[in-house]
Order: structure tokens, then sequence, then C-alpha cells
């Protein structure tokens, strides 16, 4: 009786908890599969239990502090919904920093997770950190087409992360805060005009039904990228038994979130299927024109830098970090 109290001590159950329906590319290629392999790695010890679409509560927002706090157990979700939190690794969301290719997001990843080590560990400092991510390049998305600076300005123009938002501002648009799964209602009703999105989450939220239109840089470098972190309950995890606290560091850090880089990646390609099987119409703006927008988004990056300097950061070493580290895993 003793040994089986022993061992029923030590089965665990997870929540994870996230903002994004279940069906969508990141639940389904990359949460999905992390938890059956916690459930496999530990014999069945580790229960995993995942609730999409902030089944437990909450806004997208909350959910940082909800691993944070012990609300749920382990947490997935995009770091600029808090502002102004982590501001180090907001350098993955600037204009045409990271790459733009089939395995972007894969290597801004591996990038990503070797910045927050080095230089932003103090900003996880409250949970145990198990992946930080981006997703693939950032596009527009609008209802009118969008061939060139002059036609984006005026448009309504959903920005997920004050990054973001200032971004649109030099671009000419008129930015709307709001988090992503909130951009299929706006759309509908007209509270927007387009939206920025990578490929991967388009189909989830029906944006290639609603707009038809779709532009993109025929330039090797992403419009913007936001970051992610998939983060656990830093006493939840010390609890656990040291083979288990192994099973959950096995299945974290560069890998993992190259992982879900990759799921990322693959669901982009997904995600423009879909919307040329719909018709839609997409727009390659040519290495000229890029460029142009490159030169006027380029002060969203001086911004931040001169920001951070106010905050007793380097914002400019950070950058040139940001680069080396993404064009170092872009050679791999």
């Amino acid at each position: 009786m003793v040994l089986a109290g022993a061992a029923w001590a030590q089965q665990v159950t997870l929540r994870v908890h996230h903002f994004l329906p279940a069906q969508a590319s990141i639940p389904r290629l990359a949460i999905e599969p992390w938890a059956k392999k916690i459930e496999a790695d530990s014999g069945g010890r580790i229960r995993v239990q995942v609730f999409p679409a902030m089944q437990l509560g909450g806004t997208p927002a909350q959910l940082y502090d909800q691993a944070k706090d012990g609300v749920v157990d382990v947490i997935w979700t995009v770091l600029g919904y808090t502002p102004g939190r982590f501001q180090k690794m907001e350098v993955f969301e600037l204009p045409f920093i990271a790459p733009s290719h089939d395995r972007s997001a894969e290597v801004s990843s591996k990038a990503a997770w070797d910045f927050a080590q080095k230089f932003a560990a103090d900003e996880f400092r409250d949970v145990k950190l198990l992946a930080v991510h981006t997703h693939g390049p950032g596009l527009i998305h609008t209802k009118q087409p969008v061939t060139g600076l002059e036609s984006l300005r005026g448009m309504k123009i959903r920005g997920g992360t004050r990054i973001v938002n200032n971004m649109l501002v030099k671009l000419g648009a008129t930015p709307v805060g709001m988090p992503v799964p909130q951009v299929t209602e706006a759309l509908s009703k007209g509270v927007i005009d387009g939206t920025t999105i990578p490929w991967e989450v388009g189909p989830s939220l029906r944006v290639h039904e609603i707009v038809k239109n779709h532009t993109t840089f025929a330039i090797d470098r992403a419009l913007y990228t936001m970051a992610f972190a998939f983060a656990m309950n830093k006493a939840r995890y010390e609890a656990l038994p040291l083979d288990l606290k192994k099973v959950i560091d096995d299945n974290s850090g560069s890998a993992l979130s190259a992982a879900f880089g990759k799921a990322m990646d693959e669901a982009d390609k997904t995600g423009r299927d879909i919307a040329l099987k719909a018709g839609n119409r997409i727009t390659l703006l040519e290495p000229a024109e890029a460029q142009r927008w490159l030169r006027t988004a380029s002060v969203v990056e001086d911004d931040w830098i001169k920001e951070m300097r106010g905050k007793g950061v380097d914002g400019a070493t950070l950058v040139r970090e940001a680069r080396a580290l993404m064009a170092q895993h872009n050679g791999k």
C-alpha cells in the first residue's frame, strides 16, 4: 500500500492553456505532438490536457500571468500581448529583421531561443521557459488591394503588438490593436480594412474568405514577425520528481523552439495554397518598392533603440546580436 501510494503521488496532470482554436496550426502541429511526447516519455505518469480558445477563462493577454501565478500549468501566448513586459524580445518584431523563405520561422525561432538565454533570461525569470519562437513572414491581408505604400495609406489595419502598430503608423496605415481571435469578426463587420498575420493563421480565422487580397515582398526579409512563449509554472516544475523534470527538460529548449517554428513554416504553405485555391490575389511587391517600405519602416527600429536607451538597455547591440544569431542559424 505504501508503494502504491508513492507511485500514485507521482502521477501528474498538466493543463495547457492557449487562445487559438484546436484546429489551428500551432495546437495541431506543435502543442499536441509535444503533449503526446511528454506522455510517452514519462511512461504515462504525466498526463497533458490541452484547453484551446481560452476555455479556462481570461483573455489572451492574461495567459502569461496564468502560468506565472499557477492558475494553469503551461501556456502558449504572444509576448507582445503584454506591451512593454518583454522589451528585449521585441527585437524579433522589428520590421524586416527576420528572413523570408521556406524555413524562416524555424531559423528565427532557433535564434530567438539563443537570444532569450543570452540576453533576455531576466524577462522569463518568473516561469520555466519551455520554448520561444516566431511565426513565418508576416504580410498584409486586405479587402482592397495594396500595390504600394500609397494604397496602404488611411487603411485601418489590425496589428498584433505595439511594435507592429508603430510600423503601420510609419507606413501610413491606421493601426487597430487586437488579439488574433478577434480578427474574423472585426473584418466581417468592417471595423478593420485588413490585418497583419502570417499565412499560417489565415485558414483558422477564415481570412481568405473575407478578404481577397494579400501583399508580400520580393526580397529575402520579412515585413515583420511576432514572438511567442511556451512556458510552465515554475513551482509546478520544481515540484516534479527528478525523472519527470528530465522529461520536461528533454522536451524543451532549442529543439522545441525550432519545432514550433517549423510548424509555422509548414502551415504557411497550407495557408497560402488555400488562398490561391480561393482565387485570391497575391501581390508580390518588387524589390524597388519593397526597399521603399524597408526605408520607411526603418524608423521603427530607430525609435525602439532610442526607447531602450532611455531605459538603460543597449538596443543597438541587441539588434546586432539578433541579426547575427539569425544569420548563424540561416546557414544551418
